[in-house]
């Protein structure tokens, strides 16, 4: 794809090589719709083939960063293979694009950010969040397994013990939190997020192109190694889709309510 097909996704080009990528969809917190899915799993490899490109900072528009799939969508993918199937193939498209891409990414989380969202805050090579921002992996709380990319990133991240709280409590971390325990890389006041972030791309944009992106490139064969982690979870996250916890916690989740899953009865 070409920047201007890109429908929920705005570009900024900076000095040095730095592409700022924008999450456009402010009105529903960034939420990711079938559209935004899509291009998130396809910015990667547009930047890939740019030769003006040197490193990109992502964030969202207003308030959020992205706060994972839109409900509204996905709900009517339940029980449907082909459906399942295809968002489970863009799911590991997101993580593996940003993985394989030998150009910097840098992730400026300046809110809200789960799920799909989440997965592109951190499968960035540098993670800086807003001291308020709060980040959850919610797969349990929709009754599915924890798919896009924690259960392969948050043990290599910040250990085994906190990765089980987090990811079988779905509890929310602040920017703080989150920093403390290594899940991040820097944690900013909100007022310098930006701004951190691509001061750091600019700076990173200045140095050596090819020492900087075969570093990368090495560093990633920690992710790459454990790939089949990441292929599984997805796999039993789809499986998930076709079982009725995951309408329960879906339908729940959008009448805010709390769900009752039939696997508790």
């Amino acid at each position: 794809m070409k920047y201007d097909e890109y429908q929920l996704l705005l570009f900024e080009h900076r000095a040095n090589g730095v592409l700022l990528v924008t999450i456009n969809r402010p009105d529903k917190l960034n939420a990711a719709n079938n559209v935004l899915h899509r291009e998130l799993a396809e910015i990667w490899l547009t930047v890939k083939h740019d030769p003006e490109v040197r490193v990109v900072v992502i964030t969202g528009a207003g308030k959020a960063f992205c706060v994972g799939g839109d409900l509204n969508e996905e709900i009517g993918k339940l029980g449907k293979i082909e459906p399942i199937i295809s968002m489970g193939e863009q799911a590991l498209s997101i993580v593996y694009n940003m993985i394989n891409l030998d150009k910097p990414v840098i992730s400026a989380i300046n809110g809200p950010a789960a799920g799909a969202g989440l997965a592109v805050a951190l499968s960035a090579d540098i993670s800086i969040i807003a001291e308020d921002a709060r980040i959850t992996d919610a797969h349990a709380n929709i009754g599915v397994a924890s798919g896009d990319h924690a259960v392969m990133m948050w043990p290599l991240f910040c250990g085994i013990p906190k990765a089980k709280l987090y990811l079988l409590t779905a509890d929310l971390l602040d920017g703080r939190e989150a920093e403390r325990i290594g899940l991040v890389s820097l944690c900013k006041p909100r007022d310098e997020l930006l701004a951190s972030a691509v001061e750091l791309a600019d700076r990173i944009a200045q140095k050596p192109q090819r020492g900087i992106q075969w570093t990368k490139r090495c560093l990633n064969h920690w992710l790459r190694q454990a790939a089949p982690i990441l292929d599984l979870s997805v796999a039993y996250e789809g499986l998930n889709f076709m079982e009725p916890d995951a309408r329960e916690g879906m339908e729940a989740f959008l009448e805010k309510r709390t769900p009752q899953f039939p696997s508790m009865r």
